[in-house]
């Protein structure tokens, strides 16, 4: 039972690993390579959509750390796992702190109404998932040398 739980934290964790890293260089480089109007409002769209899926996923990603950590206390790697879900930890004070609040502006953001500094709230919130990208590459990385 344990194994299972492992892995499948494992391939949780890897898929966000995957999504978020598709979104920091390939997605935002496309976007960005829209004409304005268009980059903006598929910057908020995105921000709509994903806004409302990785909450979940994020969460769901460190409970299951958690409890691969409790569960298996006493294993091998454990403190690996621990560190781990300390870095998903971190991740999601990153969002609830850095970059929640700038999604919360641009996704009811439209042409007619975003702020004239739009562009730079967007880099910003650029710089910031570029940091949280790092940390939860870091968390997965030490979910997988625990599992192996």
């Amino acid at each position: 039972m344990l194994n299972a739980l492992q892995v499948f934290t494992t391939v949780v964790v890897g898929l966000m690993v995957g999504v978020e890293f598709s979104v920091a260089f390939v997605m935002n480089r496309i976007l960005n390579a829209l004409p304005e109007d268009s980059a903006q409002q598929g910057h908020a769209h995105g921000g709509r959509m994903l806004g409302a899926l990785m909450p979940v996923w994020y969460i769901g990603s460190l409970v299951l750390a958690a409890i691969w950590a409790i569960a298996g206390w006493h294993q091998p790697g454990t403190g690996l796992v621990v560190t781990a879900a300390a870095l998903l930890i971190l991740s999601v004070i990153m969002s609830v702190l850095l970059l929640v609040p700038i999604n919360n502006r641009n996704k009811t953001w439209t042409p007619e109404n975003r702020p004239a500094d739009w562009k730079q709230q967007l880099n910003r919130w650029e710089r910031y998932h570029y940091a949280r990208v790092a940390v939860i590459i870091a968390a997965f990385t030490l979910l997988v040398t625990a599992l192996v």
